[in-house]
């Protein structure tokens, strides 16, 4: 495939449409973050609903689709359906290209609503950034990917010949439970030369990133058991070892003296990071002043590089309830990053078979509810990626970096199964202050600006590519 660059004059007359069309576009999204689209059952699922119905709108509206539907599929090994997601397609014209827009309308819960400054689901600005739960992650990457649409459309007018196809999901942050039969069903309408799924981040708020590894992912649910029934702390203390002790000796063996995993057969990835100071990692990440940072190597070789394993959920006695009782069951969900190279299923049989290997006084262990994901390594010499670092560097001004992520998007391993040769990037909207998934997540604004710029360059310059 050849792939020219149009004249500077279209750039010019893409970004003066970019800029035009940004107020609009942040309006679109402060409509979305407007609507609390969450996919677990307990939450009320016809706000998910209304959710794809007002993306399918929009897409809609652009004017340069064939169809736009709002489908389902079913979650394989059970009876349910999955979440509503969106797909609109375009077939490409006189040869060109297609690419798939990806990105996810369902946000994560808000949490304690009293961490929040403003309400989670009434769009904020200040201080040159919008808050809201999904402003960053991932209702951005919708209007990312509509608000280029609408500046090429209307820069290119009936030139408009690439072939588009939208994909957003309703479930992303569930689990992506029907994604790979979603993919199965409508294996032809999503078929693409080049795949952009904005769902990841930025090295800061004014440097684009590729990101062009990723961790995966192992998560699962412990029960301990060392009692039949609960018993007089008083009475039986010092002699039975109760669930909660059993517990805490058990999840202390995952980790070295330094935090860095102490699980046999995890592996980690020999690749070099960009220079990243301990002081940034603090401003970052919220670090206290008197806490240190964990593990060895250099930070970024730590998060992009290296496995971790962090324990997110417990189950026991809560404060408020405290009584003198030796606990009978304790139960905990653990998250484990897995480097770039490694199955999750490798990963979570090391686990599994450390935790059994080290539980303390002959504690019962039940292992259950599964969930895997395989990390993603790019393949950065392909022509696709050279436009999007292009489209990047135009769109910001300055170059963009290489970008490993400790984050996980285990679905990208489908879309490599169904897709084999198209080209997957991997973009999006977010910088290290967005707070994804926290309270008070929001986007930067100049940051959403960039990043509509650089996409609606590469869909310009991908229409002038020939196959």
């Amino acid at each position: 495939m050849t792939s020219p660059l149009p004249p500077r004059e279209s750039d010019a007359a893409v970004l003066e449409a970019v800029a035009t069309g940004l107020p609009s576009a942040l309006s679109d999204l402060g409509h979305l973050v407007r609507i609390p689209g969450m996919a677990w059952p307990a939450f009320d699922q016809t706000q998910l609903e209304r959710s794809a119905e007002a993306v399918a709108a929009l897409a809609s509206d652009t004017g340069i689709f064939d169809e736009v539907r709002v489908l389902r599929a079913a979650i394989p090994g059970t009876d349910e359906q999955g979440q509503p997601a969106v797909l609109a397609t375009r077939a490409a014209r006189n040869g060109k290209p297609t690419i798939l827009l990806y990105a996810h309308h369902d946000v994560q819960p808000p949490g304690d609503d009293a961490l929040w400054e403003t309400p989670p689901f009434e769009p904020t600005v200040r201080d040159g950034r919008l808050y809201g739960r999904g402003a960053a992650d991932d209702k951005a990457g919708i209007m990312a990917h509509i608000a280029s649409i609408r500046a090429v459309s209307e820069t290119l007018g009936d030139d408009l010949d690439l072939g588009i196809a939208m994909f957003i999901e309703g479930e992303e942050e569930y689990g992506s439970r029907s994604f790979a039969q979603f993919l199965s069903d409508n294996k032809e309408a999503l078929r693409a030369d080049a795949i952009v799924v904005a769902d990841s981040g930025n090295w800061d708020s004014v440097t684009p990133g590729l990101t062009v590894s990723l961790r995966g992912n192992a998560r699962f649910t412990m029960r301990v058991r060392t009692l039949d029934h609960a018993s007089h702390s008083g009475m039986f203390g010092g002699a039975v070892p109760d669930a909660m002790m059993a517990t805490v000796t058990l999840l202390s063996t995952l980790w070295n003296a330094d935090g860095s995993v102490a699980v046999a057969g995890m592996t980690e990835r020999d690749s070099p990071t960009p220079e990243y100071t301990e002081e940034t990692l603090r401003n970052e990440a919220g670090l206290l002043a008197g806490t240190s940072p964990i593990g060895d190597g250099t930070i970024l070789s730590r998060i992009w590089n290296k496995p971790a394993v962090t324990v997110i959920g417990i189950d026991a006695t809560s404060v408020a309830a405290a009584s003198n009782t030796l606990l009978p069951e304790v139960t905990v969900v653990i998250s484990a990053r897995v480097a770039p190279g490694q199955t999750g299923q490798d990963a979570y049989d090391a686990l599994e078979s450390h935790l059994r290997a080290h539980a303390p006084f002959g504690a019962e262990l039940t292992f259950a509810d599964v969930d895997l994901g395989d990390g993603f390594l790019v393949d950065t010499s392909g022509w696709a990626v050279s436009l999007t670092r292009d489209a990047m560097r135009d769109g910001y001004g300055v170059p963009p970096v290489d970008l490993g992520v400790g984050g996980s998007i285990p679905f990208i391993a489908d879309l490599v199964r169904e897709f084999p040769e198209a080209q997957i990037l991997v973009t999006g909207v977010e910088d290290p202050f967005s707070r994804a998934h926290s309270p008070n997540e929001s986007l930067h604004l100049d940051t959403f600006r960039h990043a509509v710029a650089t996409e609606a360059l590469l869909l310009a310059r991908m229409n002038a590519a020939e196959l």
